[in-house]
C-alpha cells in the first residue's frame, strides 16, 4: 500500500504532470480563473523569487567571464527566437491583441528551466547559468523597448514598462540572494522545486481559463499560434543543432544553447500580457506553455534513446 501510495505521490508531484493538471484544470473550471487573474502578478513575483534561487551567486565570479555567454543568451534569446517568432506572427496572428501576445513572448525573458534541463540534458550547467543572467539583466531594458515599439497607438508608458520589469525580473533576482543563505536555504532547497511548479502552474491555469471558449470554439487560433510556437522551438531548435554540429561545437555547450534559444519564460509572458494587453493576448503564452513542455520532453526523450 505504501508503495502505490509513493508511487501515486511521484506522479501527482512530477512537474510535467502539474502542468498539464493546469491546463486540463483550465479547460474544465476556467470560470474561477476571473477570481484569480487580479493577483497573478503577486504570484509570479514569488515563484520568480524562488526560481531564480538557481542562478548560484558564485557561478558569476569572476565578472570578466561573464560577458560572452550573458551575450550569447541574450542575442540567441531575443534576436534570433524574436525575428523568427514576430516575422511569423505578423503574417499569421488575426488580431492585434494575439500579435502583442507574441511580442510579450519575445520580450520575456529566458525560463530558468534552462539551467536544471541543461544538466538533465548534459549540457554546461555553468554556461547556462551565466547566459540565463544575461538574458534576465538584458530583458529589463529590452522588453519595454520592444512593447513600446509595436504597442505604437496604445497608452503605455515605456516607464512604467521599465518599473514592472524591475519588480518581476530585478527586484525577485535580489530577493532569490537571501534564500541562498546557507541556514535559509536548506528549506528552501525543499520547498522551492514545489512553489515554482505550482507556481507557475496556478498562472497557467488562469491564462487558459479565461481563453477556454476559444480553446474550444476557435481552432483556427489555436493552429496559427501552434505553427509560430513549434517553428520557434522544435523547428529552430533542430536547425540550430545541425549548425553547430556542423561548426564543431561540442554537445555539451551546444545543447545549452539550444535550450537558452527556445525557452520563455511562459508565466511571465501569461501574466504581462494580461496586465497590458487583456486575456486574448495571453493565448500564445498559454499555448507556449504546452509546447515548451514538450519540447524539453522530447529533448530528453531524445537523450535516453541516445544513451541506449
Amino acid at each position: 500500500m505504501n508503495h502505490i501510495i509513493s508511487f501515486i505521490l511521484k506522479i501527482v508531484l512530477n512537474r510535467n504532470f502539474i502542468l498539464v493538471f493546469a491546463v486540463i484544470m483550465g479547460m474544465s473550471l476556467g470560470d474561477y480563473a476571473n477570481y484569480i487573474k487580479d493577483y497573478t502578478i503577486y504570484i509570479l513575483a514569488i515563484t520568480m523569487v524562488f526560481s531564480t534561487t538557481g542562478i548560484d551567486s558564485k557561478a558569476l565570479l569572476p565578472i570578466k567571464k561573464l560577458f560572452k555567454p550573458m551575450l550569447i543568451g541574450t542575442v540567441l534569446n531575443y534576436f534570433i527566437f524574436g525575428t523568427i517568432v514576430l516575422i511569423l506572427a505578423w503574417f499569421l496572428m488575426p488580431t492585434k491583441a494575439l500579435f502583442m501576445g507574441f511580442v510579450v513572448i519575445v520580450a520575456a525573458p529566458p525560463g530558468v528551466a534552462v539551467i536544471p534541463f541543461s544538466g538533465i540534458l548534459k549540457g554546461d550547467i555553468e554556461y547556462s547559468i551565466l547566459g540565463v543572467f544575461g538574458a534576465f539583466l538584458a530583458s529589463i531594458v529590452i522588453a519595454p523597448l520592444l512593447i513600446q515599439v509595436f504597442s505604437n497607438g496604445a497608452e503605455i508608458s515605456a516607464w512604467s514598462l521599465f518599473i514592472l520589469m524591475i519588480k518581476l525580473v530585478l527586484v525577485p533576482l535580489i530577493a532569490s540572494r537571501f534564500l541562498l543563505y546557507k541556514p535559509v536555504f536548506k528549506y528552501v532547497a525543499k520547498v522551492r522545486g514545489k512553489i515554482v511548479d505550482w507556481g507557475f502552474a496556478i498562472i497557467i491555469f488562469t491564462a487558459v481559463g479565461m481563453n477556454r471558449d476559444v480553446f474550444f470554439s476557435d481552432p483556427l487560433i489555436l493552429m496559427l499560434s501552434s505553427i509560430v510556437l513549434l517553428s520557434a522551438t522544435f523547428g529552430l531548435g533542430s536547425l540550430y543543432e545541425f549548425f553547430t554540429k556542423k561548426s564543431g561545437i561540442k554537445y555539451d555547450r551546444s545543447i545549452t544553447q539550444v535550450l537558452l534559444l527556445t525557452i520563455k519564460s511562459s508565466g511571465f509572458s501569461v501574466v504581462t500580457a494580461i496586465t497590458l494587453f487583456g486575456k486574448e493576448a495571453a493565448i500564445p503564452s498559454a499555448i507556449l506553455a504546452v509546447i515548451v513542455l514538450l519540447y524539453l520532453l522530447y529533448l530528453s526523450i531524445r537523450l535516453e534513446f541516445k544513451k541506449e
